[in-house]
């Protein structure tokens, strides 16, 4: 059995549902450092953070990956435990197997691979784990370890992203960018009361209705040749009190935007409130910004060596994507970052039976290795 397949297996067996990390950087951890790299424990909160660096001057090429998983759900839904990793048909199953244990460990393997044959190479190469990937905020992952980068002048050149990206065969898409995302919770303000006297109240449901239309049929920018138009999509509203007979006093909504680097956060959430205003809405809206757009630029250093490594890996012309929702390469790219993602094939994240093709798993160190090799062996 091979090194990244067992490494992989490892890790799955670890339950490491957010935040809990289970022991997955702790073994990691050990094996990187009788490699030779500085293994560095940035704990916060409730979440471990680890970063593992070899190296000293020239430039710095990170690998980026997460070690906690999403719950499996019924474990009696899978054709086997979810946390006893399984070999059928040519497929490793498990949580994890695919987002993203198998990433990690092709990551490790890939690096140690290379300080051994490059002792004394030129730059530096890195891994940046978390347990808070998977998460609802997100706030003592790589979003804290950036802030400490940013004030410790820690600097990344270029970023690697293990998260699955690809669609039916290694290789044949690269993520160059992702979307912001920005939610807004609403609370519309109302007047309970007896449906019989509707004068003697306010339906927050009705006053907001005309409003809602607006913001559905609102085009809120055409995108841009990286980047689709952006999205508004409402996710939850609730109001009433259960009766049938009583106008609720409130009404409560979710809003989410994906938006494109064709418009800016500030500009969104004024044109909501106004457009709210506009329709006479009794509003409060908080508004919470999980991550702004970034984007690799075509002709940059590790975007065009990734194309052409995944150009050979899947013997065809990668799709540049942009789409899908968000990774932690958003809190990386701010430093100044080029950031891609590749990784295994998509197709079974956070399903029940989650799993990664072996000989995917098997290719993906070579393919990651590949593109240490043309950034820092070459020149």
């Amino acid at each position: 059995m091979s090194e990244v397949l067992n490494l992989t297996r490892a890790l799955i067996e670890r339950r490491s549902v957010t935040p809990d990390d289970a022991g997955c950087q702790a073994l990691i951890a050990e094996r990187l450092a009788k490699a030779g790299f500085r293994c560095e424990s940035l704990r916060h909160g409730d979440v471990d953070n680890l970063w593992a660096t070899h190296g000293t001057e020239g430039p710095t090429l990170a690998f980026l990956g997460h070690t906690d998983v999403v719950p499996p759900g019924p474990e009696n839904d899978w054709s086997s435990p979810p946390f006893t990793p399984t070999l059928r048909e040519g497929h490793l199953f498990g949580r994890g197997a695919a987002d993203m244990k198998g990433s990690v460990a092709a990551m490790v393997v890939a690096l140690e691979a290379f300080v051994a044959r490059h002792p004394d190479h030129g730059g530096r190469v890195g891994l940046l784990l978390t347990s808070d990937e998977e998460g609802p905020t997100n706030l003592d992952g790589v979003r804290k370890v950036a802030e400490h980068f940013r004030a410790s002048g820690e600097r990344i050149d270029w970023c690697v992203v293990g998260e699955p990206s690809s669609r039916e065969r290694l290789g044949d898409l690269i993520r160059v960018g992702r979307r912001g995302s920005l939610t807004g919770t609403l609370v519309v303000h109302g007047v309970q009361g007896h449906v019989a006297y509707p004068e003697k109240a306010l339906n927050p449901i009705h006053a907001f209705a005309p409003a809602l239309t607006a913001l559905a049929n609102e085009r809120w920018d055409e995108g841009n040749e990286d980047f689709p138009p952006t999205s508004f999509q409402v996710s939850n509203i609730q109001s009433g009190t259960g009766a049938t007979n009583v106008i609720p006093g409130m009404l409560q909504a979710s809003m989410n935007f994906r938006y494109s680097t064709a418009s800016r956060a500030e500009d969104l959430r004024s044109r909501v409130e106004t457009l709210l205003r506009a329709h006479g809405v009794d509003f409060a809206l908080e508004w919470n910004l999980s991550g702004e757009p970034f984007l690799s630029p075509a002709g940059g250093r590790l975007r065009d060596v990734a194309l052409a490594v995944c150009r050979e890996f899947s013997g065809s012309e990668p799709e540049q994507s942009t789409g899908g929702g968000t990774s932690d390469g958003r809190f990386i790219a701010p430093l100044g970052t080029e950031v891609v993602e590749i990784g295994p094939v998509n197709a079974s994240i956070h399903k029940v039976d989650e799993n990664v093709r072996v000989d995917d798993l098997e290719h993906l160190p070579a393919l990651y290795g590949a593109v240490i090799e043309r950034l820092l062996a070459t020149g």
